[in-house]
């Protein structure tokens, strides 16, 4: 039920005690966990707090599954980047691995990034992270992906561009 004219805190303020039970269950039902659920639902408000307006809502249940969906979608994509990571450190030597702040503060910005890249053509954010993590070249990246040294410049720069320009 949507509350017509009230700031978007108090829209989703009724959407929070019309509908969280039932996202919670509805999560539930995918997730397997409870806990897991119940964190969710919450992002899934949090993420609707954050936008300054709450469009009226003739469905609100499909709305909230629309956002739930997208929150669910980025736990699942943090999930496969923590396990990319984690199976890397495993392959460094014991002496080379770093500490579990560093840790924190690697995987934290490894999902920044992530955020920063999305929408991104896959070519683009893969010859960005070729430069920008593994270090290599204009050349090495144009050699490896099999594409031109303007085209390497191009997606580079639009890279940079998405990350200087983001909130």
């Amino acid at each position: 039920m949507h509350r017509a004219n009230a700031p978007a805190s108090s829209a989703v303020e009724g959407l929070y005690l019309d509908h969280q039970t039932w996202l919670t269950g509805w999560l539930r039902r995918r997730l397997g966990c409870p806990h897991s659920a119940a964190d969710l639902a919450q992002d899934t408000f949090v993420r609707l707090l954050a936008n300054r307006e709450t469009p009226p809502l003739n469905e609100p249940r499909a709305f909230l599954t629309t956002v739930a969906k997208r929150v669910l979608f980025n736990h699942y994509r943090r999930q496969d980047i923590e396990r990319a990571y984690y199976q890397a450190l495993q392959q460094l030597p014991e002496e080379l691995a770093p500490s579990e702040e560093h840790r924190a503060i690697i995987l934290e910005t490894l999902m920044e990034l992530d955020r920063l890249l999305d929408g991104l053509p896959g070519q683009v954010k893969r010859a960005f992270l070729m430069a920008q993590v593994d270090g290599l070249t204009y050349n090495e990246i144009a050699s490896q992906l099999g594409i031109s040294l303007a085209t390497v410049k191009r997606h580079l720069h639009k890279a940079a561009m998405r990350c200087y320009f983001a909130r």
